[in-house]
Parts: structure tokens; sequence; C-alpha cells
């Protein structure tokens, strides 16, 4: 017993050593309440466009359904906490605001990159065989790491730390060696419901629960389409994910800022001005954003939710940067830059810029958009 207790502090301690500030180890056999809870969250249509999340369902209930050869899974965190309070750039209605995990080097690459030398080593001391896993195939990474003690599920359905509040980064190795779990770590949210309150969607229809076609990071991010109309005005200037839920966080308190070089925050995204960041075509949205994990979204999207930002300015010197959209070769940019003139122009001078660009307009989704944003400038009128 002793030498299989020292197999896994040994673990442990070369996981710290390889970067990492945070390791447990769980079963590789989750306990059916996390597929439950998976299957209700789907059936409610919680997950919006990310139909993969059905048709992986039975792979991602449990570590061992994905892999059946696993018997241990060895769940690692990585520190993102920020420097500065996220928050206080929602003030700035010119610049557009980036998720504190995107302000630098894509994550994926980062954690697994610390995976696969962790995992060398495994194998080379302790024997199995191994597969590395962050966020990219259908892992349960959050219920998984609280089996293994990291933190738990909040009331945002993010995982917290009392070590690092909720800024940990996830990933997982499967193992074939019979390993001894972790404790699993208790919920200590209490009668908190911050996270829930300062969503500015609404998209917590209870705690615990997230309804992610409310969820500005999955709009932002996830979400192919137009956003909803309803929604666009709650987003402010969040152009790429949201952290509200994250930063107000109290357990953050006890975080520290992100100790890789590769995690603090670029330059150009510290602030980004709407107004640069608008005139991106697709060669320069992808050399600026190299690296990130902003350009997997792509450019088009990217644009649609700078767009929103505009539209929520209420800096009607944006005005003109919007117009040069409405001739983009996507109908998804065009469409945004519609709604944006229709928050930022006067009523009239919105109608004579209607007139002049929606007849040669063929896509019915960009149709729709001149038609609702006419019919609201009516109405604005007419109040």
């Amino acid at each position: 017993m002793t030498e299989t207790l020292s197999r896994e502090s040994n673990i442990v301690a070369h996981a710290l050593k390889c970067g990492f500030d945070g390791a447990g180890i769980a079963s590789a056999r989750l306990p059916p309440e996390f597929a439950s809870s998976l299957k209700q969250y789907i059936e409610l249509g919680f997950n919006g466009d990310m139909d993969w999340l059905e048709r992986r369902q039975n792979e991602r209930a449990s570590p061992d359904a994905l892999w059946p050869d696993a018997k241990s899974v060895i769940i690692l965190g990585m520190n993102y906490g920020p420097d500065t309070d996220p928050m206080a750039k929602l003030e700035h209605r010119q610049s557009g605001v980036v998720s504190v995990y995107a302000h630098n080097k894509d994550y994926h690459d980062l954690v697994k990159k610390r995976l696969k030398q962790l995992a060398r080593w495994i194998v080379s001391e302790h024997g199995g065989d191994v597969k590395v896993f962050v966020d990219t195939a259908p892992v349960m990474e959050k219920p998984l790491a609280q089996l293994a003690g990291l933190g738990w599920q909040g009331k945002h359905t993010n995982l917290v730390s009392r070590q690092f509040g909720s800024w940990l980064f996830l990933g997982a190795i499967f193992s074939t060696l019979k390993l001894s779990a972790n404790s699993r770590e208790t919920d200590h949210c209490g009668t908190c419901s911050r996270c829930l309150e300062i969503c500015p969607t609404a998209a917590f229809p209870s705690p615990y629960q997230l309804d992610a076609r409310r969820c500005i990071s999955y709009l932002t991010i996830e979400h192919k389409g137009p956003i909803p109309r309803e929604l666009r005005s709650a987003m402010g200037n969040r152009i790429y994910g949201c952290d509200d839920c994250l930063a107000v966080c109290p357990w953050n308190k006890f975080a520290s800022k992100a100790k890789h070089a590769a995690l603090h925050p670029r330059e150009a995204l510290q602030a980004p001005l709407l107004a640069s960041l608008v005139k991106l075509d697709d060669k320069s949205f992808r050399d600026l954003f190299s690296g990130s994990p902003i350009k997997r979204t792509g450019r088009d999207r990217f644009i649609r939710n700078v767009l929103i930002a505009i539209g929520n300015s209420d800096d009607e010197s944006l005005a003109d940067c919007a117009k040069e959209r409405l001739d983009d070769h996507s109908p998804l940019v065009r469409g945004a830059a519609i709604w944006a003139l229709s928050r930022l122009l006067e009523p009239q001078t919105f109608e004579e810029l209607l007139k002049e660009n929606a007849p040669a307009e063929r896509d019915e989704s960009v149709i729709s958009e001149w038609t609702a944003a006419q019919s609201e400038s009516q109405i604005s009128t007419v109040s």
C-alpha cells in the first residue's frame, strides 16, 4: 500500500515540476450522476449549436467509455490568473474586451506540451499506456477535477479552486495504471450567488446550470450565425468571451497572477480599439491572432462581434467604420453592420442609408436585418 501511495505522490510532484499548478488523480469511471446531468442538459437544448455534445454523449459520460483500457485519470491545472480586474475594461466602450484566457498564446498548445512531457515521464517511470486530452475531446474535465480534489464546479458551472479561484486551465492524462484516487473536493459556494447575478444575459436558469444559447462566451465563439437580436445590447463591448461570472467569484482573492510568460497579456489585446479591429480582412486577422485561440473563431464571426460592440458604444464617430462593412463579402458581417448603424445613426440618416443599400442586397438574412432595423428605428422615432 505504501508503494502505491508513493507512486501517486511521485506523479503529482513531477507534474508540479513540469510547470502545472495543481494535480490530482481520479478513477476513469465517472459516477452516473454526471452522465444524467449531461443528458438533461442536452434534452433542454442548452448546448445550442454544439451538436457534438449530443453526438458523443456516451463517450463523454465517462473516461472508460472513451477509452475502455483507461483505469485512472491524472487531472492537471494551470493557473491563468489576470493581474488586473477584467471587469474594469467594460467601461471603455470604444475598446473591445477579450476574455482573459485568450490574451496571449492558445492554452491548448501550452497545456498539451506539458501533458505530453509528463505523460512520457509516467510511462518511463511507472509503465502503462497513456492518452492526453486538453479540451479537444469528449472529456468532462471539470467533474473529473472535482473528483481529483482540484476544486469544485461552482454555481457558474466552471471549476473553482480554493488556491486559484476561477482561473484554472485543465488537462487530462488517461492511464491504464490503477492509481489511488484523491478525495473529492466539496462545494464551498455556500449561499453566494454573485456569478449568477452578474451575468449580462441571464444565462443561468438556476444555480449550477448554464444555458449556452444565452452565454456571451458561446455567442461570440461557438455560435455561427447572427447574434440573437434580444441579446445584442447586453453584450456591451465583449468581443471574444465573457469573464463576468468568473471575475466576481470571491475565491479569486486567493488567486495569483499566471506564472507562464505566454499567458501574460499581449499589448495588442489589452484594450484593442474597435475602430482598428473592424477593418481587419482575413489576412490581417490571421496575422494579428497568429498562435491565439481567437484565430480559430475565424475573421467573419470575430468582425460580427466587433460590430455588435460598435453598436453598443454610443460613439457616433464609429459609424463610418461600420458603413465600410456594408459591402463586406460576409452576410454575417453585413448584417451586424446594419444593426450597429441603426443604433448609432439618427433615424432619418439610417433611412437614407437603407434606401441606398438595401435594394441591392440578395441575402435573406441581411434583408431581414434591414427590415428589423427599419422597424425598430421607426418605433424609436414615434416614442
